[in-house]
């Protein structure tokens, strides 16, 4: 998207809604339930925002979901793009250009991710402390606009600090038990090998997924500040003697409902001070 056709998505999604948003939420595979709990919803199919991406993965909604969730204006995607569907990863992060560009300041990741590190369990929640980006693929390559952000943005604190404490110290007023760790981005569709998980595991990777990592690169450009929680949906390859497939992906997030609703709501809730 470039400025003309990102002011355009988001002056079309602004003229549905009652008020600027100032978190935005972009909801992994099996964790689209959040945005059933935002109070007051606009519900805003992709397809018919100009501009914007179509969702094709099992799992995904497929729509933006903007109202009030524990009292903060937020804006959700309830259902992400990814590299592997074919889109570039330009299109990827269009719709958090688009957030932006309607007032949107911190941004929320969540995703489904496969366990690198062995002391990580299924249906364990992980607060992202970092990334790597495996793929050498980048949203920022190519002309920069300057009104977007600067040409060579910083990446050293691409997870807010600020955030991250709010949220261990909600999981510990809540006793649950959330994990922190570095996430790897690859671009799938497949599952990665055991060979590859181990070498992962030698770079410092904690976990991996096919999502989150071009997001939050464009959030940073932006100026947004970025939480991002993982939710452990299986074992990576190799680690346990099994097959992997999405479906297991998907029943695992729905065992984690109720932990991760309640979690995340509560980050909410203490992040509206910094609004």
């Amino acid at each position: 998207m470039n400025l003309q056709q990102i002011e355009e998505a988001a002056s079309f999604i602004s003229a549905k809604l009652s008020g600027a948003p100032k978190v935005g939420l972009i909801l992994g595979s099996g964790l689209g339930m959040l945005a059933d709990e935002i109070e007051n919803p606009v519900k805003i199919k992709y397809e018919t925002i100009p501009g914007f991406p179509v969702s094709t993965v099992e799992g995904h909604a497929g729509q933006l979901v903007s109202g009030t969730l524990m009292g903060v204006p937020v804006i959700a995607m309830q259902g992400r793009f990814h590299f592997y569907e074919g889109y570039d990863v330009q299109a990827v992060t269009s719709p958090v250009r688009v957030m932006r560009a309607l007032g949107v300041e911190k941004l929320v990741v969540t995703n489904a991710a496969g366990g690198v590190n062995a002391d990580l369990n299924p249906g364990d929640l992980m607060l992202i402390t970092d990334h790597i980006n495996n793929t050498g693929q980048n949203p920022l390559i190519g002309p920069n606009e300057s009104q977007l952000g600067v040409r060579f943005p910083d990446m050293s604190t691409a997870y807010a600090k600020e955030l991250q404490q709010i949220a261990q110290q909600a999981a510990k007023d809540m006793d649950l038990d959330v994990k922190q760790g570095v996430y790897v981005w690859n671009t799938g569709p497949s599952y990665e090998t055991p060979a590859e998980i181990r070498m992962l595991r030698t770079l410092g990777g904690d976990a991996v997924g096919m999502s989150t990592v071009p997001e939050v690169i464009v959030a940073r450009h932006a100026g947004m500040d970025c939480l991002g929680i993982s939710c452990i949906s299986n074992m990576a390859a190799g680690i346990l003697d099994q097959p992997l497939s999405h479906d297991e992906v998907i029943e695992t997030t729905e065992k984690v409902r109720e932990s991760f609703l309640t979690f995340v709501k509560e980050v909410l809730t203490r992040m509206n001070k910094l609004l």
